[in-house]
């Protein structure tokens, strides 16, 4: 299984073609967030996608949740990152990884508190045929 896993997350980052998609798909992200597939493949009944995600200065992803497991790499700027009680459960500069174990217990936002834009390379480890993300009302959070 292991080497099944790291066969598709190789292909999932150098085989892909790059397309442009819609944006983060949190509800509803700032203006002017993107994100772009990089690459998707399945083994079994799991998709591995890896998309590059940018957010503006003092913009958000909008809340949401994941069905599976996501990983994130800080490739530019930082990301402050929001659960569903409002408090901010950590601060990644760039060339720091985020972990998000996925569930709907794991309501979440990440915002751009910074001056330049916030991107990320994100690898979603998904049931196949699952969205990259579930869109949720803000919690009662002050902010978006």
């Amino acid at each position: 299984m292991r080497t099944a896993l790291r066969s598709a997350v190789v292909s999932v980052i150098v085989t892909g073609s790059v397309l442009t998609c819609g944006t983060a798909g949190a509800t509803p992200p700032g203006p002017g967030v993107t994100a772009k597939l990089i690459s998707t493949t399945t083994v079994g009944d799991t998709d591995y996608v890896l998309r590059e995600i940018t957010v503006p200065p003092g913009q958000s992803t909008g809340w949401h949740y994941h069905d599976g497991v996501v990983y994130g790499f800080v490739r530019q700027g930082t990301l402050n990152h929001y659960h569903a009680d409002c408090a901010r459960d950590g601060v990644y500069p760039k060339g720091t990884t985020v972990r998000e174990p996925g569930g709907p217990g794991d309501v979440h936002l990440g915002r751009n508190e910074g001056d330049t834009p916030l991107v990320l390379d994100v690898l979603y480890v998904l049931p196949h045929g699952a969205p990259y993300s579930e869109d949720v009302p803000n919690p009662g959070c002050s902010f978006q």
